[in-house]
């Protein structure tokens, strides 16, 4: 039989060394390998806990070894080999080694070793991540109020991510595009600083408008670090005129407001009368208008130009003087009709008194009538009358 050439051989021996190699670092596990070490990797921001965790299908009784990234021994079984009291025993099980690493620092990162004494010796490898968590985002830009239409820049900043934060803009929900980040790593130190830029147009809209940025990264849940400042957008006053009431009633007291909504607030205000001087009694009192009595003379269209530095704005507003109220008309003719049926109550019962009285009058009777009424017949009721007569000097009847 022929033996192999040299470099036949040679080639098959490195192909055996890279495949090894290869099952060593991915962990590859044959199912004819009960003894194999199985791990897996993990990832933890710094601060965190980690555990890690080393099995085996099957056990012959033999040990299970984890080592750190310096290849020192943490624990063998049970026993703990390095004194660090951030490393803990988890579980120890014939099948299973698991240690837990707290306070996790930037250097733990790396790659541990899970091995066990058996002939030959098997190990596993398990990498740990370390994520460098991001420090709150600071604005910068916000230190002067902004006029309406200019332009302002505003940088956002984050230090100490691992890997590289990314920024986020927003305008109360709305995300907004700025520039791209820009990425600094720190000298001796694996983290990075992360900043980025957000220029704007403003108008008076956008004054106190809430302007965020949000750090986005691994070691963090949506929205645990933001940071937001409002706008100061400067702009003319936007002037309108508002009444007392909506109903400004003749011989009344009244005024008018002049609001001014601006950034910032009016300093002067002036009131003047379309087509005329204001009128006697109506007072201009700083934003206030007042007329001390209503006149239908008062009538007319009335301004209020409000100024606060940054610009003036004009507003106006259409006085209707009402007449007095209707309801008052209404009640006076409420009491001449009462008084009127008064009086002709009172009309009546002395109509009514008075021929009472009249006919009492026709029914009195004299002496000398009563005669005529006693006398059996004609002849001696004339004879009776005129002896009465005589006496008629002496009798005087008053009627009252």
């Amino acid at each position: 039989m022929a033996l192999p050439s040299a470099p036949s051989t040679l080639w098959s021996v490195s192909l055996l060394t890279v495949l090894f190699a290869a099952v060593v670092h991915s962990n590859i596990i044959f199912d004819d390998d009960p003894l194999q070490p199985v791990t897996s990797d993990e990832t933890v921001s710094v601060g965190g806990t980690v555990t890690l965790t080393c099995r085996v299908p099957e056990s012959d009784n033999s040990s299970l070894q984890w080592s750190n990234t310096a290849q020192q021994t943490l624990y063998f079984g049970e026993k703990r080999a390095l004194r660090d009291n951030r490393i803990q025993l988890h579980r120890s099980t014939p099948t299973e080694l698991s240690i837990t690493i707290a306070e996790v620092q930037l250097s733990d990162e790396g790659e541990y070793t899970c091995s066990i004494f058996t002939m030959p010796v098997r190990t596993a490898r398990a990498t740990v991540t370390v994520l460098g968590v991001p420090g709150e985002p600071q604005i910068l830009g916000f230190e002067n109020a902004v006029p309406e239409g200019g332009k302002v820049t505003l940088t956002c900043t984050s230090t100490g991510s691992k890997p590289p934060a990314r920024l986020r803009w927003y305008r109360g929900d709305q995300e907004l595009e700025g520039r791209p980040d820009v990425v600094e790593s720190v000298p001796d130190d694996p983290t990075y600083n992360v900043s980025s830029e957000l220029t704007l147009e403003v108008s008076r809209s956008d004054d106190k408008a809430l302007i965020t940025c949000a750090v986005d990264h691994p070691s963090l849940a949506p929205g645990d670090k933001r940071s937001e400042r409002a706008l100061q957008v400067l702009y003319s006053p936007d002037v309108r005129i508002t009444p007392e009431s909506n109903l400004p009633r003749e011989g009344e007291k009244f005024h008018l407001q002049c609001v001014g909504n601006g950034n910032p607030e009016p300093t002067s205000y002036r009131w003047e009368k379309k087509d005329g001087e204001l009128p006697p009694l109506a007072k201009a009192d700083g934003a206030f208008l007042r007329f001390e009595m209503l006149n239908k003379s008062d009538n007319g269209v009335y301004l209020c130009e409000a100024s606060n530095g940054i610009g003036d704005s004009v507003g106006e507003y259409t006085l209707l003087v009402q007449a007095m109220s209707t309801s008052s008309g209404v009640d006076h003719a409420v009491i001449g009709g009462v008084v009127a049926v008064i009086v002709f109550i009172l009309l009546c019962l002395l109509i009514v008194l008075g021929r009472y009285l009249i006919r009492h009058k026709g029914t009195y009777l004299t002496h000398e009538a009563k005669g005529s009424d006693d006398a059996p017949d004609a002849d001696t009721a004339i004879i009776n009358a005129e002896g009465g007569h005589s006496g008629a000097e002496d009798k005087k009847e008053y009627f009252i």
